[in-house]
């Protein structure tokens, strides 16, 4: 039954996308918990865990075919069964919510500054809570999600069904409130146009036509736009970009077609050991407008940890020289407008794109570069991602990948257009520049990490308060205070 629980999840996540699975799995999970010793709820936990992550991160095998399960088990199956043991059995319809939240903003943080894959909110790109994310963010979504599958839970037993009502009742009231809630206003129309080059997946990028097709691409482009995005790391030159060839290229593109053109390059600066993962911006007229260094990487694609540990074991397996993450603000001041940029894996950390708010950003751009997974659940995983970044912080977010998924999604998280895997493709809309922020960006996390601790609390003074029942005396002279049976909060 743990096992069922954690595949229900699963298949609630992209590319499956059989949303209404993941309140089921988690009031399955809670269902099992009750009644159980500590460590029943943490093997319970475990196997939830890797029912949960085992199939959704399969991709990773082409990458380490070791790390897959050996990294799945002891991290994911770790920190799922410190969730169930924290959940007392005599309330975890009530504290598993609680403890689901922590484990996400764990997973958006730890380890190695977050590996935010196959997250509870994610479930919802295509699903009908999405709106919360306006409210109370993304963390909001998941507990969204997590609370409705407790209160499925609670409504399985006579003595908690009408707390479990209430609980269902509060998640829509919730979810209305987040599509009424404010989310910015317009300032201004641009024309844009993302370009996908094309061609096989497991394409590397330092192929030279990986450029060329997406030069090509771009003639295909209709009319006159104002920004043209390409994707991550299209241009990977040993050097500095600005005195290559390679600038030239990029520069009578944007005079080509009078606009603002936006690229990821990768230079190596002539340094064995770091390169520099950026994004470009080069204005109507060829000149250079701004750069943006990529502050989040990838651990063990982009930068290695502990490599002083890992190269004598494994050296010949991990990248040879480690990317410098940038300390720049994630904005590029342009021409068009002021562009938050989130490159690639950043777009999964809703902390990421908050900054870039925070620095008066009305257009948000996710170059990336997909084309060298195995399957499609990173990307699929990243375009609801990008769904809920826009939904998040009330922005357009444009995606442009070499080899899919590119996308062109609206502030109400509404994808306009989308390309397939492996198309060469230009998507172009008609986008608006936006100001103004949405309660999720002023508010960040707190709220749903103070909902987190009080459910929290409230499960374990329900646990108290039933054991101090059980161990009242039944017989004789009781006073006043020891005669009163306390009856337990929320979703016990």
């Amino acid at each position: 039954m743990a096992f069922g629980a954690g595949f229900a999840i699963c298949f609630a996540m992209p590319p499956w996308g059989w949303w209404p699975l993941a309140p089921f799995g988690i009031a399955a999970w809670a269902l099992l918990l009750r009644g159980q010793s500590r460590r029943s709820r943490a093997w319970v936990g475990v196997m939830v865990a890797l029912a949960w992550f085992l199939p959704s991160l399969l991709w990773m095998v082409k990458f380490t075919p070791v790390a897959w399960p050996v990294g799945v088990a002891l991290w994911f199956g770790f920190i799922m069964a410190v969730a169930s043991m924290i959940c007392p059995a005599e309330a975890p319809a009530l504290a598993l919510p609680g403890a689901l939240i922590l484990t996400e903003w764990v997973r958006w943080h730890a380890p190695f500054g977050g590996v935010p894959l196959s997250m509870l909110a994610m479930t919802q790109g295509a699903g009908p809570l999405l709106p919360v994310a306006r409210l109370v963010g993304t963390i909001g979504v998941s507990a969204a999600i997590a609370v409705s599958g407790a209160a499925l839970a609670a409504l399985t037993r006579a003595d908690t069904r009408v707390r479990g009502a209430i609980a269902l009742a509060a998640v829509v009231v919730v979810t209305l409130l987040g599509v009424i809630a404010p989310h910015g206003h317009d300032v201004r129309t641009l024309s844009v146009a993302t370009v996908q080059g094309g061609g096989p997946q497991q394409t590397r990028t330092f192929d030279p036509l990986v450029l060329s097709r997406h030069l090509d691409e771009a003639k295909k482009i209709q009319g006159d736009v104002d920004l043209i995005v390409l994707p991550e790391d299209i241009v990977n030159v040993h050097g500095y970009f600005a005195t290559l060839p390679d600038h030239e290229r990029i520069v009578k593109l944007a005079r080509d077609h009078h606009a603002t053109v936006v690229v990821g390059i990768v230079e190596d600066h002539n340094n064995p050991k770091h390169f520099w993962n950026a994004v470009i911006a080069v204005g109507p007229d060829g000149q250079d407008l701004g750069r943006y260094d990529k502050v989040r990487r990838v651990p063990y694609g982009e930068y290695v940890p502990m490599r002083w540990m890992l190269d004598p074991i494994a050296h010949n397996q991990l990248p040879r020289s480690d990317a410098v993450p940038g300390t720049a603000p994630a904005v590029i001041n342009t021409g068009v407008g002021r562009l938050g940029i989130a490159i690639s894996w950043e777009v999964f950390f809703p902390r990421r794109v908050r900054e870039s708010l925070h620095h008066d950003a009305e257009l948000v751009l996710n170059p990336t570069n997909g084309s060298s997974y195995w399957l499609t659940e990173v990307q699929t995983q990243q375009i609801a991602s990008s769904i809920l970044r826009a939904e998040e912080t009330g922005r357009w977010v444009l995606q442009s990948a070499p080899t899919g998924f590119s996308a062109i999604i609206d502030p109400d998280g509404n994808v306009t257009d989308r390309s397939g895997i492996p198309d060469a493709a230009v998507l172009q809309h008609r986008v608006h520049l936006r100001r103004g922020n949405t309660l999720a960006t002023h508010l960040g996390d707190l709220p749903a990490l103070v909902l987190a601790m009080a459910l929290l609390a409230a499960a374990h003074r329900a646990r108290l308060t039933r054991r101090r029942d059980e161990r009242a005396p039944t017989g004789g002279t009781l006073d006043r205070d020891s005669a009163v049976s306390v009856e337990p909060t929320g979703l016990a």
